[in-house]
């Protein structure tokens, strides 16, 4: 798979309402390019796979918005809905903020958000110039199958 089957192919799972399996979200994950912290700096919204992972479903729950990226040093993970219909970082469900950094991750460098509260490392790939492909890394994110949990972010 080529960075544009990958592009075509994550279109088409979006408009099936977002199922897949996580293998083939590996498989796309490996034909996109890295992305640099700098270009992920401001607001993205959020979505979640239907791949089976035990993680899904966590994030609508928390009424899961998206990510804001202030500054390389400034990010709020998890910005959610509250109950009066306005946007706010979930802090207390993110444990704290989080920061941006280069990171390898499967032999690659990429933009990864690193919790300030948790062990756990977002990594980030380009899908195209207004979407990313996510994937959640760390102590305690894989499920029972050592698999990763997949997300989409929209910039906003």
């Amino acid at each position: 798979m080529d960075a544009i089957e990958a592009r075509e192919r994550l279109k088409a799972v979006r408009a099936a309402g977002g199922k897949v399996t996580i293998d083939e979200l590996d498989a796309i994950w490996g034909a996109l390019a890295p992305v640099r912290v700098e270009e992920l700096l401001g607001s993205w919204a959020g979505s979640e796979f239907v791949s089976g992972h035990s993680f899904e479903g966590q994030l609508e729950r928390a009424r899961w918005y998206g990510k804001t990226f202030t500054s390389v040093a400034d990010v709020a993970p998890l910005v959610c809905w509250t109950g009066d219909g306005k946007l706010e970082a979930n802090e207390a469900m993110a444990k704290g903020g989080a920061s941006l950094w280069m990171v390898e991750f499967r032999g690659e460098v990429t933009a990864t958000m690193v919790y300030d509260g948790r062990p756990v490392l977002d990594h980030f790939k380009r899908v195209d110039d207004t979407t990313l492909l996510g994937v959640m890394n760390g102590k305690g994110v894989l499920d029972e199958n050592g698999r990763h949990y997949y997300f989409l972010l929209d910039r906003a």
